[in-house]
C-alpha cells in the first residue's frame, strides 16, 4: 500500500499481509517511512502474533510480493532483513516477486486493500486511531477479516547494505527467474576447527 501524508498527523504508512488460506489480513500502519525494515517487521509481527499459532508445523514461509517498493526484488535491505527474520524464526523464507508492471494482479490488492479503500471512502482520516479502526473494521461477504495495529517505531531511510552483507546471505535462487524467485535459508553457523599445524 502506498503511504500518504496527513497534514495534522504526519505520515501514515499501511503495509499489509493477506493470508490466502484463511482469507484474513494483517495491516500495520506505520508513522515513519516505508522501508524494507518496516515491511519485514510487519511480517515478523504477523508471524509472532498469528502465523506461528495458525501454522505451528510450518517449515517455510512463502511470500508473494510486488517487484518494487520497500519489498522490491532488487532492494538489498529487503533481503538482508529477510535473512535476519529467517535466522530468528529458524525457517526458510520463500519469495516470489511479481514481474515488473504486473502488480495489479497481486491478490493483496484485490482481496484486501480494495476492500479497505471501499470501507473508508468518504471518512475523514483525522487520526491514527481512526485509520487503524477503519482498516480493522473491513469485512466482506466472503468472510474477509482484518487485524490492524499501529507501528510507531522509527525506520530510517538510506540504510546501505554492503556487498559483503549481500555475499553473506544464505540465498538460493530458483532456476526460473532467480532474480524474482528465491529462498532465504536460516544462516548456517558452524564451529570452525582449529588447525594444529
Amino acid at each position: 500500500m502506498h503511504d500518504f501524508l496527513i497534514k495534522e498527523l504526519g505520515r501514515a504508512v499501511p503495509y499489509g499481509i493477506y493470508d490466502l488460506a484463511c482469507n484474513t489480513g494483517w495491516v500495520s500502519v506505520g508513522t515513519s517511512a516505508d522501508t524494507s525494515a518496516y515491511a519485514v517487521q510487519t511480517i515478523r509481527r504477523w508471524w509472532h502474533e498469528v502465523g506461528r499459532v495458525r501454522y505451528p508445523r510450518a517449515t517455510r514461509l512463502t511470500i508473494s510480493a510486488d517487484g518494487g517498493g520497500s519489498n522490491g526484488s532488487r532492494v538489498r535491505l529487503w533481503k538482508r532483513e529477510l535473512q535476519r527474520l529467517a535466522d530468528e524464526l529458524g525457517i526458510d523464507i520463500v519469495v516470489h516477486h511479481l514481474p515488473p508492471g504486473t502488480s495489479k494482479w497481486n491478490k493483496i490488492e484485490h482481496r484486501l486493500f480494495s476492500f479497505i479503500s471501499m470501507n473508508w471512502k468518504a471518512q475523514p482520516l483525522v487520526s491514527y486511531r481512526v485509520i487503524v479502526d477503519l482498516i480493522a473494521a473491513t469485512t466482506t461477504t466472503t468472510g474477509l477479516t482484518v487485524r490492524c495495529e499501529l507501528d510507531d517505531n522509527d525506520y530510517p531511510k538510506a540504510i546501505v547494505v554492503s556487498d559483503q552483507q549481500m555475499a553473506d546471505l544464505n540465498i538460493t535462487r530458483d532456476a526460473f527467474h532467480g532474480e524474482w524467485n528465491y529462498t532465504i535459508h536460516p544462516a548456517i553457523f558452524s564451529v570452525g576447527s582449529v588447525n594444529s599445524e
